[in-house]
């Protein structure tokens, strides 16, 4: 039998701590099948992105909202929102694409796949290999071992990976890890000062949040966020370089400013955002964290009632402090071979659903952590990972014939924007609540152009 929404959505909610007897004012509608995917991928969208709206939905009650309505996900809207940097166009052209280097390649005993979309990423693939162009480095790794690969491109900063069967990967010590814990953890902390903001249409009004995340789960969760109302303040450093299609995709609602948190100004400037943020969210590794002082433990003992969110992309295990990417999860856990069916050649799913589906998870995360600190003023750590959200997919896996999408129009779902680079076309939020607009209530603005400041108060 395979997954229904309703099903993962009630997994979702549970692993959320929320009410079982909420989850009644979601509804689903259009065909079963958006994505076409060996994987219930329609579903998971569905999924995640019903545990963000039942959550806001949830903390607009708690605001004083007196009859909060339903909330109708259409599957269509779903799969352009899961999709939607594959809808983007700035002044009528594509903005995304991938590098050469970032596909599936031949090594000594089967495939690996590699990402080098970011000029530093690639340029550490080159030294690791050494070599100096695509095709030296497609020479280089059929020499190579799938694991020899791994470690080696690791040992330098680079990113690529070894396809694995299913099984392969619930043996390997960091899918065992994985496989041990559930889908998300959301844990109470300590009382801060008080949270009680007035009703509001939009649940999230008044919420600081302090984002630091790139492509593109958390980015995904922020700009839930933001189209929810609350203030979120992107903050990256002036040296890495950020690829546009994948910010102007994800920058709806938000600002941008640059920061450089190893700069005594610079962090002096960011702790001052800090002490009046309500949520802090990281997306790089656990160890660059702690480094800085931005790991849960210390923001708990310096900051009592704040939400931290973390996430990255293996979750505990040997390798939680391995750098990672959505299609490098699906490659080593099994998906890529899954959705490959009997062709030898391994294959990816229709979008980068795991990066989607974690950030719905994480705004409902944050969501529900808000809901329970007006209640209480306790803050929260939040934990997610690509491969726990991964594992949700795979469990959620019946064998037998592929789901084939019903065709649809996309352009009831999307929608244009002026921003200052031009005209965007992009996709609409994928659910609407009474009082919010249709779209972000917020242009995308360029990157890094917002001074380090909170909009309110």
């Amino acid at each position: 039998m395979r997954s229904t929404p309703t099903r993962l959505l009630d997994q979702a909610w549970r692993a959320l701590g929320g009410d079982p007897a909420d989850r009644a004012p979601i509804g689903f509608t259009g065909p079963a099948h958006t994505m076409s995917s060996a994987l219930p991928v329609t579903a998971l969208g569905q999924a995640s992105i019903g545990a963000a709206a039942l959550a806001a939905r949830e903390l607009g009650a708690a605001r004083g909202e007196s009859d909060p309505a339903p909330v109708v996900l259409d599957s269509r809207a779903v799969a352009v929102a899961m999709s939607s940097d594959r809808h983007l166009r700035l002044a009528g052209e594509p903005l995304v694409s991938m590098h050469p280097l970032s596909r599936f390649h031949r090594s000594a005993d089967g495939w690996v796949r590699l990402h080098g979309n970011y000029p530093h990423h690639r340029a550490a693939a080159f030294a690791a290999l050494g070599v100096d162009s695509v095709a030296g480095a497609i020479d280089a790794l059929a020499k190579l071992t799938g694991v020899e690969i791994e470690e080696l491109l690791a040992a330098h900063g680079a990113l690529g990976f070894a396809v694995r069967e299913s099984a392969e990967w619930a043996v390997h010590p960091q899918g065992a890890a994985v496989a041990g814990i559930p889908l998300l953890d959301l844990t109470r902390t300590d009382a801060g000062d008080p949270w009680c903001p007035g009703p509001s249409p939009a649940p999230a009004a008044g919420v600081r949040v302090l984002d630091l995340t790139r492509v593109l789960a958390g980015p995904t969760g922020t700009r839930t966020l933001a189209h929810l109302g609350a203030d979120v303040l992107r903050v990256d450093s002036p040296h890495l370089a950020e690829i546009p299609g994948e910010y102007w995709d994800n920058a709806f609602g938000k600002r941008s400013t640059l920061l450089d948190l190893r700069d005594r100004a610079d962090r002096a400037r960011f702790d001052e955002l800090l002490a009046g943020a309500d949520v802090l969210i990281t997306g790089y590794r656990t160890d660059a964290m702690a480094a800085l002082g931005l790991d849960h433990n210390t923001l708990a003992d310096r900051h009592p009632g704040l939400i931290t969110a973390a996430f990255n992309a293996w979750g505990p295990g040997p390798w939680v402090n391995r750098r990672g990417f959505d299609s490098l999860v699906q490659t080593a856990c099994g998906i890529a071979r899954i959705e490959a069916g009997e062709d030898p050649h391994p294959a990816a799913l229709p979008t980068q659903a795991l990066d989607r589906a974690t950030g719905y998870l994480l705004a409902a995360a944050v969501l529900r952590a808000l809901t329970l600190r007006r209640a209480d003023r306790r803050g929260s750590r939040i934990d997610l990972a690509l491969a726990r959200t991964a594992r949700w997919l795979t469990d959620a896996y019946t064998p037998g014939e592929a789901e084939v999408a019903e065709p649809f129009d996309p352009a009831p779902y999307l929608t244009e924007t002026e921003t200052e680079a031009g005209r965007l076309a992009h996709a609409r939020p994928p659910f609407e609540l009474p009082g919010l607009p249709a779209a972000w209530a917020h242009p995308p603005v360029p990157w890094g152009s917002a001074e380090p400041v909170w909009r309110h108060g």
